[in-house]
C-alpha cells in the first residue's frame, strides 16, 4: 500500500521514454545523441585538433560543416518531437469533471489524482483507469467500447460495485468513505482487479448517460500506458551500414596518415631533405621531442586527409529524409476520402526501412477488418438462405422473382428465427426515448414504430449482425429492460418471453475454451421452456447430436466456413416444467458452491447441453477492409511474410485469416493450441518439426526410398500455416525458443491468437533478434498494439474509428491497411534506392576528392602542403557537389510507380540491403580510387615535364595544377551521377548543369577579384589562366571521358547480358512513360 505522495499524476507522455526532450534538456540530450554518430564525433575531434595545433587547413573547414550538420539535425528532430508533445498536451489538457467539496468541478485530465471520483458522460473517453461506482441505469451497468484499446467497436457491459451502486448523486459520493485495495499497477489488460468493475483509460462510454468512478491507476501507471514499450531511438539498417562504412574509411584515413608520417621521416633521413637551405629550422624545432613531433605530424596529416570522412553526408541524408517524407503525405493514393485522412509521417528517420521489410506483423480487428459484422447466409431446416439487398432469399430464387418475398416460416424454421431474435444481449438506443421511460407502455407506439428509430448495441458484433438480419424475417427487438425480461414482436401480436436463466458461457461462467452461448426462454403461451444454444462451427464436435436431428447432408453447414464466414450453429432443447425445475436446482447449487465452483458449473452445463436438436446455421462475415486480400497477396509476392497477431479467440482469427487470404484454402494448417505444460508443448513442437523441417524423411528413407522421394516432391508444393495461442506461446518461448522459431520460419503464414499486448512485442523481438536479423514491420490500430509497433523496426498505426494511441506512437500512420502495399512497394522502393545511391555516391566522391591530396604528398616531400585551396576544401561538399545528389535522392525512380505496384516481385531486387552490400560498397570505393588516380596522373602527365601551356611561354604553378585536378573532379563526379539518373526532371537538369556552371562562375569571381578580407589570395588569376589554355580544356575533356567511358560500357554490357528484373521492367515501361512523368 502506497501513500498518496507516491502515486503518479495523470500525465501521459507518448514520446520515446528513453529519448524524451524538454525545453531544459533538449540541447545537451540532442548533442549527446548526435555525437554518438561516428562522423560527428570524428569531426569534433578534428575541429579541436585544428584549434590546438598548427595544421595545413583552417579550423573553419571542419567547424563550419559540423555546425551546419548539428544545427539542421537539431531543428528537424526538435520539430518532430514538438509535434509529439503537442499531441500529448491535447490529451493531458482535456477537460474532465471530478467530485470535490460537494460539487462537480471541471479540471484538466493531467490534474486527476488516485482516489478522485470522476464523472464521465456518454460518448466520452475514460481519462484514467476507474473502478465503476455507480451508473444512471437502474441496474448499475454501463456499456463501453474499447476501439482505442483493441480496435473492437462492439459493446461491453460493466457493473457497478454493489455497495456503491446506489450512490448516484454528487452529495452521496462526497459522503462516501471507502478504501480500495488492489494489486500494484501491471500491464495485463485481461487480468484487472475485476473485469466487470474496471474501466480502462482510452475506452469510450456508450448507451449510458453518465457514470461515476474512482481513479485507481493514473498516468503512466494506467494499463494502457504500461503497455507502451520503453525504447530508444530507432536506427535504420542503412544508417548502420553507413556507420560500418565510416569505420572502414576511418581505417583508410588512419592508414594514409600513418603511412605519410612514416614516409616523411624516411624521406627526411637525409640531411638535405631534413633541413634544406630555404627552410632552416628554429632552435625550438631542433630541441623539440621526437615523439611529440611525430604525433604533431600525424595529426597534421589526419587533418589534411580528414575530408575522406564526409560529414556533409549526414546533413544531406537528414535533409533527404525530412523533405522526402512529405511525398507520403502528398500522395493522393494514400488519402482516404471517407474519413478525410491522409498518410502521416511521425518520424522520417526510417523512410528507407520501408524498402527492406521482410516480416509484417499485423493486428486483425480494426486493421484487417472493419469490425463490422454483416449477415451473409444461413441454413434453416435443410434450406439455404442468402442475403440479397437486405432480404433473406431461399437458394435458387432472386430478389425480384414472385417467390422471392420473405418466406412464411413454421415449426423449426420459426423456432430458428426466434432463437436468432432472442438469444443475445443486444441493447437498444432510441431516437425517441420518452416513449420508453417513466413507466410507459413500450408497445404503445409499436404499430407505428419504425425500426430506423432504434440503434442496436451488442457485446458481440456477431449478435448485432444476427439481430439486424432477423428483421428481414419480420422479428424486431423492441426493448430490453434487463436480463430478466424481453419483449419482441414476431408476427404480431406481441408475445412475452422471460429469461429464467441467462447462460453466457463466454463472458461469465466458464473459461474461454468453451464456445457456447445459451439462454433458457419461457414461452408463456405454451407453458414450455426451450434452451436456445449457439455454437461456433469450428467447435461443432462438442454438441452431442444424434444423426436423427442432422440435415439430409451435414455438408450444408460447411460452405459458409469454407468461404471464411464466421459460422455459428443454432440448436435447441425442449424442457418440461419438471425438467426445468431440475435444471434450475442444479445451476443454483453450482453457482452458490463455495468449493470447486467451476467444476460443478461444468457438470451442470454438460447436463444441460445434451440431446440438442439442430435448427440451422448462420454465416456472418467480419467485413474486411477494402483490398485486404490483394494487399496480403502483393506482400507475399514481394517476399514479405505476414504474421497476424490478435487478441481474438482461435476460431474467429482463423475465419478472418481464411477470408483475407492470409491462409489459403489448400494450405495445411498446423496448430499449437491449449498447451498446458512445458513437456506437452515441447512434444507438440517436435511433431510440427517433423512435419515441417523434414526430420521424418530419414526414417522413411530407410523403409522405402521411392516413397521417400515421392513425399519430398509433394512436400515442396505444400504450404503450411501455423496457429498458436498466447498460453502455448508463453510455454514455447520459455525453453523451446529455437525449435519454435524453426517451425515458424518454415511456415508460409503464422497466426497468433489470444495475445496480450506485451506478448505481441515479444514475438516481434523474437524474429527481430534471430540470427538472420530480418527487418520487421508492425501495424495496428489500438493501444494494445503500441508495444508491438514500438518494438518493430518500423511501426505503422491505422487511423481507426476511435483513439489515436497507435497513431501517436507509430513511425507512420495510414487510414487503411490497403495503403500498406504502396507504402512499401513504391515509397519504400524509391526511398531505399535513393538513399543507398546517395550513401555510396558520397563515399565515392570523397575518395575522388582526397586521394589526389594523398598522392600529391609523394611529390612535395610529405610537407603537408595542400593540393586545393582552403575555400575549395570547404565548398566541395557544401556547394559544388551537394545539390545534384540531393535532388536525385528526392526524385529518382528506377521504374514507374504503377509497374512497382503491378509487379511486387521487384521488391525482392532491393531486399537484404542489396544496394549497400559490401560488394557494392567495394565497387564504388575502388571506382573512386581509379578515378582519383586518373585525375591526378592525367593532369601530372600534362604538366609534369615542364610543358609550356600558356601562349606567352609561362608554365603552370602549384595552385594551377591543383585547380586543374579539382575542375576535372567536379565535372566527373557530377556527370557520374547523371549517368546513374533514370528519371530526369527539370530540377535534375537545373542542378546538374547548374552546379558545373556555378563552379566555373564562382572560381572566376573568387580568383578574378582581390578580396580585402582575405589574408592571402593564392588563387588570384589562377582560374583565368587555366581556362585561357586550350591544352587545359583538351586535358579536361580527355580525362573526363577516360573516367566515364568504361562505366558506360559496363552498364551497357550488364544490361544486355545480365539484366535484373528491375531493368527488364524498365524496358517494358519504355521511355514514353518517363517522358510523360517529366
Amino acid at each position: 500500500i502506497r501513500s498518496e505522495a507516491q502515486f503518479v499524476d495523470n500525465r501521459i507522455n507518448s514520446n520515446k521514454k528513453n529519448f524524451c526532450y524538454t525545453i531544459w534538456n533538449f540541447v545537451p540530450k540532442n548533442l549527446f545523441e548526435q555525437f554518438r554518430r561516428i562522423a560527428n564525433f570524428y569531426f569534433l575531434i578534428i575541429f579541436l585538433v585544428q584549434l590546438m595545433i598548427d595544421t595545413p587547413t583552417s579550423p573553419v573547414t571542419s567547424g563550419l560543416p559540423l555546425f551546419f550538420v548539428i544545427t539542421v539535425t537539431a531543428i528537424k528532430q526538435g520539430y518532430e518531437d514538438w509535434l509529439r508533445h503537442k499531441a500529448d498536451n491535447e490529451v493531458n489538457g482535456a477537460p474532465v469533471f471530478v467530485v470535490r467539496s460537494g460539487s462537480l468541478v471541471q479540471t484538466r485530465s493531467k490534474n486527476i489524482r488516485v482516489g478522485d471520483i470522476v464523472r464521465v458522460a456518454k460518448d466520452e473517453t475514460f481519462p484514467v483507469d476507474l473502478v465503476l461506482l455507480s451508473s444512471d441505469r437502474e441496474d448499475g451497468t454501463c456499456h463501453i467500447t474499447t476501439a482505442s484499446l483493441d480496435g473492437e467497436t462492439n459493446l461491453k457491459t460493466h457493473y457497478s460495485v454493489a455497495e456503491t451502486a446506489v450512490c448516484q448523486s454528487v452529495s452521496q459520493l462526497e459522503a462516501l468513505q471507502a478504501v480500495v485495495e488492489c494489486q500494484q499497477p501491471e500491464a495485463d489488460l485481461y487480468r484487472p482487479l475485476g473485469p466487470e468493475n474496471l474501466l480502462l483509460r482510452g475506452a469510450r462510454l456508450k448507451n449510458t448517460k453518465e457514470i461515476f468512478g474512482v481513479a485507481v491507476y493514473t498516468g503512466m501507471e494506467s494499463k494502457m500506458a504500461l503497455n507502451y514499450k520503453c525504447k530508444s531511438q530507432k536506427r535504420s539498417a542503412v544508417e548502420k551500414s553507413m556507420n560500418t562504412f565510416l569505420i572502414i574509411y576511418l581505417g583508410i584515413l588512419l592508414f594514409e596518415a600513418i603511412l605519410s608520417t612514416i614516409l616523411k621521416y624516411a624521406w627526411q633521413a637525409e640531411d638535405k631533405w631534413d633541413e634544406p637551405f630555404y627552410n632552416q629550422k628554429t632552435e625550438q624545432e631542433r630541441n623539440s621531442s621526437p615523439i611529440l613531433k611525430f604525433i604533431s605530424d600525424f595529426l597534421a596529416f589526419l587533418v589534411l586527409y580528414n575530408f575522406i570522412i564526409p560529414i556533409s553526408l549526414y546533413v544531406t541524408v537528414e535533409m533527404q529524409k525530412f523533405l522526402g517524407s512529405f511525398f507520403i503525405g502528398w500522395d493522393l493514393d494514400l488519402y482516404h476520402e471517407e474519413s478525410d485522412q491522409k498518410a502521416q509521417v511521425n518520424t522520417s528517420d526510417l523512410n528507407e526501412e520501408l524498402g527492406q521489410v521482410e516480416y509484417v506483423f499485423t493486428d486483425k480487428t480494426g486493421t484487417l477488418t472493419e469490425n463490422e459484422m454483416q449477415f451473409r447466409e444461413c441454413s434453416i431446416n435443410g434450406t439455404k438462405y442468402r442475403e440479397v439487398n437486405g432480404k433473406l432469399i431461399p437458394e435458387g430464387m432472386t430478389d425480384d422473382s414472385p417467390d422471392g418475398s420473405t418466406p412464411h416460416l413454421i415449426g423449426d424454421e420459426l423456432l430458428f428465427v426466434k432463437a436468432v431474435s432472442l438469444c443475445h444481449t443486444v441493447q437498444i438506443s432510441y431516437d425517441q426515448p420518452d416513449c420508453l421511460v417513466g413507466g410507459g407502455d413500450p408497445f404503445s407506439h409499436a404499430n407505428g414504430f419504425s425500426s430506423t428509430h432504434m440503434e442496436y448495441y451488442a457485446s458481440s458484433p456477431d449478435e448485432k449482425a444476427l439481430v439486424e438480419a432477423a428483421k428481414s424475417l419480420h422479428p424486431t427487438l423492441i426493448i430490453c429492460f434487463s436480463v430478466l425480461s424481453l419483449y419482441a414482436s414476431i408476427h404480431l401480436p406481441f408475445l412475452l418471453f422471460s429469461y429464467p436463466h441467462f447462460l453466457d458461457f463466454l463472458a461469465f461462467t466458464l473459461p474461454l475454451d468453451t464456445n457456447l452461448f445459451n439462454m433458457v426462454i419461457y414461452f408463456s403461451s405454451f407453458n414450455t421452456y426451450v434452451l436456445l444454444s449457439f455454437c461456433y462451427l469450428l467447435f461443432f464436435f462438442i454438441l452431442p447430436l444424434s444423426p436423427l436431428y442432422l440435415y439430409p447432408s451435414p455438408s450444408l453447414l460447411l460452405p459458409p466456413l469454407q468461404k471464411g464466414l464466421r459460422t455459428l450453429v443454432v440448436a435447441c432443447r425442449h424442457f418440461s416444467p419438471e425438467e426445468y425445475d431440475d435444471v434450475d436446482r442444479r445451476l443454483n447449487a453450482a453457482r452458490t458452491a463455495l468449493q470447486q465452483r467451476e467444476e460443478r458449473l461444468q457438470e451442470a452445463f454438460s447436463y444441460i447441453e445434451k440431446d440438442l436438436q439442430l435448427l440451422g446455421a448462420t454465416g456472418v462475415e467480419d467485413k474486411l477492409q477494402d483490398k485486404v486480400q490483394e494487399t496480403i497477396e502483393a506482400l507475399r509476392l514481394a517476399g514479405i511474410k505476414v504474421w497476424v497477431l490478435t487478441g481474438d479467440k482461435h476460431e474467429t482469427a482463423v475465419s478472418v485469416s481464411l477470408s483475407c487470404g492470409h491462409f489459403h484454402r489448400t494450405m495445411n494448417i498446423l496448430e499449437l493450441l491449449q498447451q498446458r505444460s512445458d513437456n506437452e508443448c515441447a512434444e507438440q513442437l517436435r511433431i510440427l518439426g517433423f512435419v515441417l523441417i523434414g526430420y521424418w524423411r530419414d526414417f522413411i528413407r530407410h523403409l522405402n526410398t521411392v516413397l521417400s522421394e515421392f513425399l519430398i516432391k509433394e512436400d515442396h508444393v505444400i504450404q503450411h500455416g501455423l496457429v498458436v495461442d498466447g498460453a502455448s506461446l508463453s510455454l514455447a518461448l520459455r525453453e523451446h525458443e529455437k525449435l519454435f522459431m524453426e517451425v515458424c520460419k518454415n511456415c508460409s503464414a503464422v497466426l497468433c491468437c489470444r495475445m496480450a499486448p506485451l506478448q505481441k512485442a515479444k514475438v516481434v523481438r523474437l524474429l527481430k533478434t534471430s540470427p538472420e536479423k530480418p527487418i520487421t514491420l508492425a501495424i495496428g490500430d489500438g493501444a494494445n498494439d503500441v508495444s508491438m509497433i514500438q518494438e518493430a523496426h518500423v511501426g505503422i498505426g491505422i487511423m481507426g474509428k476511435e483513439g489515436r494511441q497507435a497513431v501517436r506512437n507509430s513511425d507512420y500512420a495510414i487510414a487503411r491497411f490497403k495503403f500498406l502495399a504502396k507504402l512499401l512497394l513504391v515509397h519504400g522502393h524509391f526511398y531505399y534506392i535513393r538513399i543507398a545511391t546517395l550513401v555510396q555516391y558520397f563515399f565515392y566522391k570523397n575518395v575522388c576528392f582526397i586521394t589526389p591530396q594523398f598522392l600529391y604528398q609523394f611529390f612535395c616531400l610529405f610537407s603537408q602542403q595542400t593540393l586545393y585551396d582552403s575555400v575549395y576544401l570547404t565548398l566541395y561538399n557544401i556547394c559544388f557537389t551537394s545539390l545534384p545528389i540531393l535532388i536525385y535522392s528526392l526524385f529518382e525512380q528506377l521504374v514507374h510507380p504503377h509497374v512497382l505496384q503491378n509487379k511486387p516481385g521487384l521488391y525482392r531486387d532491393i531486399s537484404k540491403n542489396s544496394l549497400l552490400s559490401f560488394r557494392t560498397f567495394l565497387y564504388w570505393t575502388l571506382l573512386g580510387f581509379c578515378h582519383a588516380f586518373v585525375f591526378f596522373f592525367g593532369s601530372y602527365i600534362l604538366m609534369g615535364e615542364d610543358t609550356t601551356l600558356m601562349g606567352n611561354g609561362q608554365m603552370f604553378g602549384n595552385w594551377t595544377f591543383g585547380t586543374l585536378v579539382f575542375t576535372v573532379m567536379v565535372i566527373t563526379v557530377t556527370l557520374k551521377l547523371a549517368l546513374e539518373t533514370h528519371f530526369w526532371t527539370w530540377m535534375n537538369h537545373f542542378v546538374t548543369w547548374g552546379s558545373i556552371a556555378f563552379y566555373f562562375i564562382f572560381s572566376l569571381f573568387y580568383g578574378g577579384i582581390i578580396w580585402p578580407f582575405l589574408h592571402t589570395q593564392d588563387m588570384y588569376f589562377v582560374f583565368v589562366q587555366l581556362l585561357s589554355s586550350g591544352s587545359a580544356w583538351f586535358a579536361i575533356i580527355i580525362i573526363v571521358i577516360t573516367c566515364l567511358f568504361p562505366d558506360v560500357v559496363k552498364k551497357v554490357f550488364y544490361r544486355h547480358l545480365q539484366p535484373t528484373s528491375t531493368q527488364k521492367s524498365q524496358v517494358t515501361w519504355g521511355g514514353g512513360a518517363e517522358s510523360k512523368n517529366m
